[in-house]
């Protein structure tokens, strides 16, 4: 059995085995490409919504075909969000954007709320192709290939709605319950976990915050070149030197304008996304908790039934064999998780480093340019006013 999931769905093709195999000398060969795009609206007449086209281009053999094109609306991509919490419920699972509500459809469905969520979607689907484990899920696959009607039937297939709320009667009651001992190495992730929730949120809002002041500066330095223009106008000796002004204002704007694009594209989505990797973390640390605490009732039950010892014994062996299986999936994912996470965070703020000092490069270099040919004008009209020597 893998030991990072308890899916018993396993890859039969020979690729998929050998995509499996980690190489040394080798590097990874990517074999699934996933895109998100074209969002289109919806209206019914009980429902606004969004579907998005995903297209999906392959070279594994349990695909029927080397590509797929199928549209799939939020709803859909929960749907496979749950899938995997329940098939690997202690690997980390990549976050789904938030399901934004907000008072108006027309604020809810603006180009920009519907291009940010069509990346992060993009993202999150990629993520999955490449998280060596999930990619091989059967759900992920489906979501891929199936068409609406096929993945409507296909939902249908799952556990009712009555098993589904025992099992979550089942798993609250497990987690008011607790756990007697987690073993140490849990406790020193969970610490990390709550340690970094903190920071990350910190920066996000910081990172908000500055984003937020940044564009109120850049709105109010665009309306300063008009002026500077309309100045000119009713100022002849100085007409030249305040169309001088105005061009380095605009020039100032184009550039933080593109800062500002390079901060929304690159800093503060990553931020966002490890702030919601946070809360999933939080969530698979619980589930880890749910299967030891549902093992630990069951060997204090052992100590108190003695007619029902054989049975108990059984299932405390198949429990064993979970929470081992469970605690070898987080391990090995975490170990996953972090290098990506410090890889992503580190190259988001040293692209956001390289693009400012560039901007206050680029700014510098305009105005220095102006005041130097101020000055140069000075001079000029400075030699041309001084008498000729006799």
């Amino acid at each position: 059995m893998d030991m990072n999931s308890f899916s018993p769905m396993m890859p039969t093709s020979p690729l998929s085995m050998i995509n499996q195999v980690k190489f040394e000398d080798e590097p990874d060969l990517k074999d699934l490409f996933i895109t998100v795009d074209e969002p289109e609206s919806h209206v019914t007449t009980i429902e606004t919504f969004i579907t998005y086209r995903i297209i999906t281009k392959t070279s594994r053999g349990e695909f029927d075909s080397s590509e797929f094109e199928v549209r799939r609306r939020y709803q859909d991509f929960l749907w496979l969000k749950g899938k995997l919490e329940e098939a690997h419920p202690t690997l980390i699972i990549p976050p789904l954007p938030e399901k934004f509500i907000v008072k108006g459809m027309v604020e809810r469905f603006n180009d920009d709320f519907i291009e940010t969520r069509r990346k992060a979607l993009q993202k999150f689907l990629n993520r999955i192709a490449d998280h060596p484990t999930l990619t091989f899920n059967e759900d992920f696959k489906v979501f891929l290939t199936a068409q609406a009607w096929e993945l409507s039937s296909h939902k249908k297939q799952g556990p009712g709605l009555l098993s589904r709320m025992g099992q979550t009667v089942r798993a609250v009651a497990l987690s008011m319950r607790g756990v007697k001992s987690r073993p140490e190495e849990f406790m020193e992730m969970n610490n990390f976990i709550e340690i970094f929730s903190q920071k990350i949120n910190l920066i996000d809002k910081i990172s908000q915050r500055i984003y937020k002041e940044e564009r109120e500066y850049s709105d109010e330095m665009r309306e300063y070149g008009p002026i500077h223009l309309l100045w000119s106008a009713s100022e002849e000796d100085l007409a030249d030197t305040l169309k001088g002004v105005a061009s380095c204002i605009d020039k100032c704007c184009k550039a933080t304008e593109k800062r500002m694009s390079g901060l929304s594209e690159a800093l503060l989505p990553v931020v966002h996304e490890y702030v919601l990797y946070s809360e999933m973390l939080m969530g698979v640390m619980k589930r880890r908790d749910q299967i030891q605490a549902e093992l630990d009732s069951k060997v204090e039950a052992l100590m108190y039934k003695k007619a029902d010892a054989d049975l108990l014994t059984e299932e405390i062996g198949k429990l064993e064999d979970k929470v081992e299986c469970a605690n070898n999936a987080l391990k090995a994912d975490w170990e996953r998780w972090k290098h990506n996470m410090q890889n992503d965070i580190k190259s988001a703020f040293t692209e956001a480093a390289e693009e400012n000092i560039h901007y206050y490069e680029q700014c510098l270099a305009t105005w220095e340019s102006f005041l130097a040919s101020q000055t140069d004008l000075h001079m000029e009209e400075t030699s041309e006013d001084k008498p000729e020597a006799h």
